[in-house]
């Protein structure tokens, strides 16, 4: 691979043998470099290659303002993701790590830290995701020499389930952090139950009720299939409370979100919303 134009001391553009622009970093790796020097293999320490031009563009504008320590933190903390998760990562995942982390180790610097308002969700709904941001605070500290709040984890977090969960944007994954609190919020209220939040049932529940934001947050809704009024009439009239509960969270999505839910959603949502409050019962009449 030869320079095609020097970045930064510790980042060059090249071409693979394809011919596909890439972004080559390295400690020192263009430094005193000129276009078509070539480079030194020894010191490469990671080649990101993205699709589509603007993404290239991204991707160069943030990694030649990030230090290289936070560099070498967010390729760790990627290939740490990536293992965790068994899934493949875009480089995508870098960009938007590699911006955050430097403007949050610059704040902490400052005495600035950022307050996460969805970390108690987040340690709850994503404990997968959550503890790969406490890892990543750890590798942080590593490379930068600062170890940032546990904020900080729960933000690194939100970044992976964007990535994973397919979501738009950022501010989408947030909406649906909010929309599932907001439903588990009805649903005690509701039903006048507490939730246990180690039950098997609840962890369905919340499981559910990702796929089911996932799927109201799309941009491309799938055709709404039959239900058998059958089926429907039957939970209706056995799970009552629990039926009204979910017209309640179905209100909740048309007044705030204008989506409207499928008999079939309500369903789902019924059989699990009287899970919980059987479990619910079933507690109080043991603690007699």
């Amino acid at each position: 691979m030869n320079v095609e134009k020097v970045i930064n001391n510790n980042l060059v553009r090249s071409r693979n043998l394809k011919g596909h622009e890439i972004l080559v970093m390295g400690s020192g790796l263009g430094f005193k470099k000129k276009p078509g020097d070539e480079i030194d293999c020894l010191k490469v320490e990671k080649i990101y290659r993205l699709d589509t031009p603007k993404e290239q563009q991204d991707l160069e504008l943030i990694l030649a303002r990030a230090p290289l320590e936070v560099l070498q933190a967010v390729n760790e903390i990627v290939a740490y993701g990536k293992n965790s998760l068994h899934t493949e990562l875009s480089d995508g995942l870098t960009i938007s790590l590699a911006d955050h982390i430097s403007f949050a180790v610059k704040r902490h610097r400052e005495g600035l830290d950022l307050r996460n308002a969805l970390l108690s969700e987040l340690r709850s709904f994503y404990p997968h995701e959550y503890e790969i941001g406490k890892v990543s605070l750890q590798i942080i500290q590593k490379y930068t020499g600062e170890l940032l709040p546990e904020d900080e984890a729960g933000f690194i977090a939100l970044h992976f389930i964007n990535v994973t969960s397919q979501m738009n944007s950022m501010s989408e994954t947030n909406e649906m952090m909010q929309l599932i609190r907001k439903i588990l919020s009805l649903v005690e209220y509701d039903c006048q139950i507490e939730l246990n939040r180690k039950s098997i049932q609840y962890e369905r529940f919340v499981t559910h009720l990702k796929y089911f934001s996932r799927r109201l947050f799309a941009e491309k809704q799938g055709e709404e299939t039959k239900t058998d009024p059958g089926l429907y009439q039957m939970i209706k009239s056995s799970y009552k409370k629990a039926y009204l509960c979910a017209l309640k969270v179905a209100n909740l999505t048309m007044t705030e979100y204008g989506k409207k839910l499928s008999d079939e959603e309500l369903i789902y949502l019924s059989i699990h919303i009287n899970r919980l409050i059987d479990l619910f019962n079933q507690n109080n009449r043991n603690d007699l």
